[in-house]
């Protein structure tokens, strides 16, 4: 299984394309195109405490030391009905803070590559 992992991480660079740019707060955040859902065999995705659409965006609660930032992520998105998006944490969190509640993180229709209303889900574990 793992080999097959292994395999599968090796081609996904030749199925992808990538965009990185700066948002609106100067982070460079990067968002990934798929034809398929990425898979590496040494990081997994993120689990999120919650995640919903709302307002033209994706809105992820995650785990914090008071230092994540969108920008922390990696942000995959496979292509189909509906688009798969995968958020994978690419920077840990050095901060000591404690957040019990975590944050927020937010990533608009457009940062993503998807229209308004477009059917997407979250492939991420969600954590209760």
């Amino acid at each position: 299984m793992s080999r097959l992992l292994v395999a599968a991480a090796a081609c996904v660079p030749l199925l992808t394309g990538c965009v990185i740019y700066a948002d609106a707060a100067g982070e460079t955040v990067v968002v990934r195109m798929d034809s398929g859902t990425e898979i590496s065999a040494d990081t997994a995705p993120e689990s999120l405490r919650a995640v919903r659409f709302a307002d033209g965006a994706l809105i992820a609660r995650v785990d914090s030391n008071g230092c994540t930032r969108a920008a922390d992520f990696a942000v995959s998105v496979a292509e189909g009905t509906p688009v798969d998006i995968t958020l994978t944490r690419t920077r840990q969190d050095p901060c000591k803070a404690i957040v019990h509640e975590g944050v927020e993180l937010r990533w608009t229709y457009g940062e993503l590559g998807l229209t308004p209303g477009q059917a997407a889900r979250v492939a991420n574990p969600l954590r209760l």
